[in-house]
């Protein structure tokens, strides 16, 4: 239960509306635990009207016990039976009186029940709107290790599944259990005061249902942690069988990976069906003590009865009672089990909205404008989640306005450049500055909002090519975005399709080739026209043709800012004002394309294997 308190927060900001939520629920049982005095009632009248036409003299004790109980009723009931004697009405408008005021008793606790679902409710949906958007917009402020050592289909099953269990407690279950005390304060008041003995024996079995209930919802607690978790695991299988599908059918491996869901399912199934087990057991027990209340209340009534010990209304009246109580009683276990699912989905959530992002914003950020001017001074950084160590003592000073190509073999770390350029991580040692601000200063928005980055791995949004492009900038401008994909190189093929730049792309731009999603990619980055852009390895899927055409269009657009080329190529149609070649995280040489090759090193091999392979390829053609 304790981690239920997380939510307290949204309860105040709806405090209105559950209150009146609440005094809705009193109402709506206020006007039903009438209804069984009222019956009561009528019951002792007709008895009393027997009595009278059979022995008169048998009448007037009655009539006097028949008082003593009805000054024990509630005022509105004391209330009407005072205006029937005053009104001298005869026993038939008796009934058809008080069968008119049980009706009107019912719609009232009716319409007051509509308007409590309509607090609590709809309160619990505006706590899952807002608890959705607390969760998502944390998710969004974590950093990238965070995703990598958490899966997506987890993360969602979090969002929806956990979020969803959370609104049963706040809705339904708080609503049920406030009813169920308002039923039951209700009816043990007036059961009380009607006959305390007989109250005492319908209620005996009220304390074993308690431990019962006590001990099932210990297993139910921790059933439903279990399942959650086998949740998470099955929808993470889905989800990477559903973005991985094209890799599944090429290496013709649907039946593996069936197997491996339906190893799970079966997980999935065998402790879900084990939790519908304990809960078929649980609900009918509950309603096995029910009626063995009932059946107590008739028994001892009846014997009650035989002695003039109480009137037939009185049974009547505790029978009532007793089916009353039977949904709020029998809903103490679902109740009990929404909250033990609610606690432990909470719990889930906590775990996440408790995890702290290790890049953060600083208690007093800069948010300068950037003009470009780049320096890594020592910089040491090892990955956290694998403990790599991807640069070494690694020094980089870029003047603003140069365009610097970063060469190596994979694992070199040169993509690591870029995420610390952009603080997706904090450097281990050392620092970086721009324009003589290091970047743990700055605003983080206000940092990566004035860098254009185009990653190695392209993500594109399941939306149009106009509004994947836009992402990013706020102006909506369709001449900005074709001048980006001119400069991208693929505004003619953007043409060429049906609907051109309102053409819809698949999930991760799946309907596009390779070499056209990171072309759009570049066109996202250049529309942003920033100082300062980095590129990673973002001609890697394009032709030589395309790759020639594209490097001169940037050299029009990078003409006065400060460009980053990571690349495993050597691009010798781009002139570049320093080359820097990284080996195993260490700056290794560094200089223009011709200083390079006179130093006959680590450049020059590279250069020379390219070459190698190019006239490998052409010789294969």
């Amino acid at each position: 239960m304790k981690h239920l308190k997380a939510i307290n927060k949204y309860f105040w900001k709806y405090r209105w509306r559950f209150l009146f939520g609440i005094l809705f629920i009193v109402l709506s049982n206020y006007f039903k635990i009438l209804t069984p005095q009222l019956t009561g009632f009528v019951i002792d009248e007709v008895q009393l009207e027997l009595v009278q036409k059979s022995d008169p003299t048998k009448a007037a004790p009655r009539v006097a016990e028949m008082e003593a109980k009805q000054s024990r009723y509630d005022i509105g009931v004391q209330g009407m039976i005072a205006y029937y004697k005053n009104a001298h009405l005869d026993f038939g408008e008796k009934v058809v009186w008080t069968g008119i005021i049980l009706l009107a008793l019912a719609i009232l606790s009716g319409f007051f029940m509509f308007l409590m679902r309509q607090t609590i409710i709809v309160m619990s949906r505006y706590i899952e709107y807002d608890q959705k958007n607390e969760v998502f917009n944390h998710y969004l402020r974590l950093d990238s290790n965070f995703y990598k050592t958490h899966s997506t289909g987890d993360l969602m099953n979090r969002i929806a599944e956990d979020v969803s269990r959370v609104r049963m407690y706040t809705g339904p279950a708080l609503m049920y259990f406030i009813n169920l005390a308002a039923t039951i304060g209700f009816s043990v008041f007036f059961m009380f005061s009607t006959e305390p003995r007989l109250t005492l024996y319908v209620l005996a079995p009220l304390p074993l249902l308690a431990i019962i209930i006590y001990l099932v919802n210990t297993i139910i607690n921790k059933r439903s942690e279990r399942i959650q978790a086998l949740l998470s695991d099955l929808t993470t299988n889905a989800q990477e069988s559903y973005s991985g599908i094209r890799v599944i059918k090429s290496f013709v491996q649907e039946k593996a990976m069936n197997g491996f869901f339906e190893k799970n399912s079966e997980e999935y199934k065998k402790n879900a069906i084990g939790l519908a087990k304990v809960e078929a057991l649980y609900f009918p027990s509950m309603a096995l003590l029910i009626g063995l209340s009932t059946l107590l209340t008739i028994m001892i009534g009846g014997i009650y009865a035989i002695n003039h010990q109480v009137t037939i209304g009185t049974i009547a009246e505790f029978v009532m009672y007793v089916n009353m109580l039977t949904f709020p009683v029998s809903a103490i276990g679902w109740t009990a089990s929404m909250i033990q699912r609610a606690a432990a989905s909470q719990k889930r959530l906590n775990e996440f909205l408790q995890t702290e992002t290790a890049i953060a914003n600083p208690p007093q950020p800069v948010s300068p404008e950037l003009q470009g001017h780049i320096v890594f001074d020592r910089v040491n950084f090892t990955y956290p989640n694998t403990g790599i160590h991807a640069l070494k003592n690694f020094s980089l000073d870029i003047k603003k306005g140069q365009k610097i190509a970063i060469i190596g073999h994979t694992g070199s770390g040169k993509t690591t450049i870029a995420q610390l350029l952009l603080r997706m991580y904090d450097p281990s040692e050392g620092s970086i500055r721009i324009d003589g601000l290091n970047v743990n200063t700055m605003d983080l928005q206000s940092l990566r909002r004035q860098i254009s980055y185009v990653p190695q791995d392209v993500f594109l949004f399941s939306d149009t090519i106009t509004n994947n492009i836009l992402f990013g900038v706020d102006e909506q401008s369709d001449a900005r975005v074709h001048q980006a994909a001119r400069y991208a190189s693929v505004d003619k093929e953007i043409q060429g399709f049906y609907d051109k730049y309102e053409t819809m792309i698949g999930e991760r731009g799946v309907t596009l080739s390779g070499g056209q999603k990171q072309r759009i990619s570049i066109a996202r980055a250049l529309i942003k026209d920033p100082q300062i852009v980095v590129f990673d390895d973002c001609l890697s899927a394009v032709d030589a043709r395309t790759e020639k055409e594209i490097l001169g269009n940037l050299g029009l657009f990078l003409k006065e800012k400060t460009a980053i080329i990571i690349t495993h190529r050597i691009f010798t149609l781009f002139d570049f004002d320093q080359i820097v070649v990284l080996e195993d995280g260490q700056l290794v040489e560094k200089g223009t394309h011709t200083e390079l090759l006179a130093r006959n090193g680590h450049y020059t091999y590279l250069y020379e294997q390219q070459l190698q392979e190019r006239s490998d390829a052409a010789e294969d053609n």
